[in-house]
């Protein structure tokens, strides 16, 4: 690979780092989901609530509190099948409650 001094874009490092691209097509998948699911919440939710990583056919949910957590918990089902129908299988939704830095 050959070392450069001047800046590229966010793109074309990722197309040119199997890394990079790896990385970048996890956050795009992430993110599709979390547009496909959006309908399905409450505005309140919604507002709480981020699109995590996705491993191993996890996905992982960011929420901003225990109570939110435990509200999105009731839905998982049903995100989970609005999911397969919509082609964007997950095996499990994870939901991790972000610690707030002080």
């Amino acid at each position: 690979m050959q070392r450069r001094h001047h800046a590229i874009p966010l793109q074309q490092a990722a197309h040119e780092s199997p890394t990079f691209a790896l990385l970048a097509s996890r956050i795009q998948a992430s993110s599709e989901r979390m547009q496909a699911i959006k309908s399905l919440l409450p505005a309140p939710l919604r507002a709480s609530m981020q699109a995590g990583p996705i491993e191993d056919g996890q996905w992982c949910l960011l929420v901003s509190s225990n109570a939110v957590a435990a509200k999105l918990r009731q839905f998982v089902p049903a995100l989970q099948a609005h999911l397969q129908s919509k082609g964007m299988p997950v095996n499990a939704i994870r939901i991790k409650v972000q610690s707030r830095s002080l």
